[in-house]
């Protein structure tokens, strides 16, 4: 789950209030949900190098138990990636994952920055990499997973329509594609839906749409005992529904 805790302190919002609130909800949604929450701390890139650097410092210093990435939002036409590299090198050398959003309104030279500048092991809301051929080999070679959210990307007319969106174009090409809702009160999105909206509207068959599933286990960062046991139940579903459509 993403956080931006430098816009939560810039409204006012003490710092420790903002810690724990997130350790109690963390707390209820294990206890009563069976829910393992895990943290993203981001920068809000629009409102500069300040922000990426009180973002890190706090990050860094306050360390909350789940805080497992470092990353990187808000617009992207105008906000360099490079600006917030050494905040990136920081939190990656404390043992953060590296995750900034790149290329859902920038261009591919956007992402190449998120690889280069940041060190990115996963890219938020690309949209369109297969403009760039060698960009679109590098991520597939080098099996960088692309977190795609359908509902989001039509909502902020990056995309006509799901029938137009590039997922399918992007999976046919061997990316590591999820599919993800954004910020799901904002656009009206569930997880279920941006599978069925995507399933229906560019026909997915039962085996592709395992294969998304088993994209965000592989491209999370659960441990390795939890990725092998989601791992397996995906398949016992896709063995059932695949038997189905046969």
């Amino acid at each position: 789950m993403t956080v931006t805790p430098y816009n939560h302190v810039l409204d006012g919002l003490p710092g420790d209030e903002l810690l724990t609130g997130l350790v109690e909800g963390r707390t209820v949604a294990k206890m009563e949900h069976g829910v393992e929450l895990a943290w993203c701390f981001d920068i809000p890139g629009e409102k500069g190098v300040r922000a990426g650097r009180e973002t890190a410092v706090f990050a860094l210093r306050e360390r909350p138990d789940g805080l497992v990435s470092f990353g990187l939002g808000g617009p992207e036409i105008g906000v360099g990636r490079a600006q917030f590299e050494p905040f990136f090198t920081a939190a990656r050398e404390a043992g953060l994952h590296s995750v900034p959003h790149a290329r859902e309104t920038g261009g591919p030279a956007t992402i190449w920055s998120a690889v280069h500048d940041l060190g990115a092991e996963r890219i938020g809301h690309d949209t369109s990499c297969a403009a760039d051929p060698a960009l679109l080999a590098y991520l597939a070679e080098h099996r960088i997973p692309l977190e795609v959210c359908p509902t989001s990307n039509v909502r902020t007319r990056q995309v006509p329509s799901i029938a137009a969106h590039p997922v399918r174009r992007m999976l046919d090409h061997g990316l590591v594609v999820t599919l993800n809702t954004d910020d799901p009160p904002m656009f009206g999105a569930t997880l279920e839906g941006e599978y069925l909206a995507v399933a229906t509207t560019l026909g997915l068959r039962a085996a592709e749409i395992a294969r998304l599933a088993k994209n965000s286990v592989e491209a999370s960062f659960l441990d390795a005992a939890a990725k092998s046991e989601m791992l397996a139940e995906i398949e016992l579903v896709a063995l059932r529904e695949t038997g189905a459509e046969a």
